[in-house]
């Protein structure tokens, strides 16, 4: 069930315009221009998800989805958002906070190249 999980968040972070995969904090990392815009990170023995998050998003997702949503340790208070990955997933709404991650993290020419 892990792989599967962690395969589909390959899926979405991979097609996003010159995105690597690596390893480091999380495993695996998902980086553009050596920079990550997303990771799996356990959190006491959960599978979760780190992610970078547009101002405000953090606090909204967090308080009105903890079921969901956390700040994670050590990236939280830069405004990262925490998913949980042993719960129900709306994959539409993890690919639309991955694609955002990335936008916050891409050079902005590189960024421009997807069309939202």
């Amino acid at each position: 069930m892990h792989e599967e999980l962690i395969d589909r968040l390959r899926t979405i972070c991979l097609a996003l315009p010159q995105a690597t995969e690596g390893a480091g904090v999380g495993n695996p990392t998902f980086r553009v221009r050596d920079k990550i815009f997303a990771m799996q990170h356990p959190v006491d023995g959960r599978i979760t998800v780190w992610c970078k998050a547009p101002a405000g998003a953090q606090q909204a997702l967090v308080g009105s989805d903890p079921e969901h949503f956390f700040v994670p340790p050590y990236v939280g208070h830069h405004g990262w958002i925490g998913l949980w990955f042993d719960v129900d997933l709306d994959w539409e709404l993890i690919a639309g906070l991955v694609t955002d991650s990335y936008l916050l993290t891409a050079p902005k020419r590189l960024a421009a190249q997807l069309k939202r």
